[in-house]
């Protein structure tokens, strides 16, 4: 009879998911793992078989927890000012994380330069979370601007995807310019709204 599990799975998911987030996939060391999570090597291993399995269940309660609530807004019976109060609420988590969380930025766009360059399942996924920011902004644009056309509102999902996107990315390193690059994003929507 083998050995029962002795931790919380969601919490030793969870301290690595900030490892990852911090470090990248190919920045953190099993080391930095171990200590984060508490566990000893041989038990993540045989709970996640590898690296690459803790990194998979790590993204998996970073989209389940991180981004699909804050997209939900979006994609459950969005209001005509769901796509400026989401701009505005992914202003007001950047603008207060601290210089040493590990939480700043986006986990998916962190890991598209390294990991998902080279790794066809991880690029999948950053495409999956691309399409899925992209249709729940598209949501709500349609939710604001029911008149127009869809070749309008996708052109403008683009625009404000792209400033979603380079906000996410430059919170890592210029909080003021990914703030000010969320706030430009909401001043074209609001000119677009008239």
């Amino acid at each position: 009879m083998g050995r029962s599990q002795e931790f919380d799975t969601t919490a030793v998911v969870a301290a690595a998911l900030d490892v990852f987030w911090a470090r990248g996939y190919e920045g953190a060391s099993l080391g930095d793992l171990e200590s984060a999570t508490g566990l000893s090597r041989s038990s993540l291993y045989n709970s996640f078989t590898n690296k690459r399995g803790l990194f998979d269940a790590a993204v998996q309660l970073y989209l389940e927890h991180v981004i699909r609530p804050r997209l939900r807004s979006l994609t459950t019976n969005p209001g005509a000012d769901a796509v400026d109060d989401y701009l505005s609420s992914l202003a007001h988590a950047i603008g207060t994380m601290t210089a040493d969380s590990p939480r700043r930025g986006c986990l998916l766009l962190n890991t598209a330069a390294g990991l998902g360059a080279h790794d066809d399942a991880v690029a999948a996924v950053i495409r999956a979370y691309r399409r899925e920011l992209a249709d729940a902004i598209n949501s709500g644009l349609h939710a604001a601007f029911p008149t127009e056309t869809d070749a309008t509102l996708s052109d403008r999902t683009r625009i404000l995807l792209s400033c979603t996107v380079s906000a996410l990315v430059l919170a890592r390193v210029d909080t003021e310019e990914a703030i000010a690059t969320l706030e430009s994003a909401r001043r074209l929507n609001a000119e677009w709204q008239g």
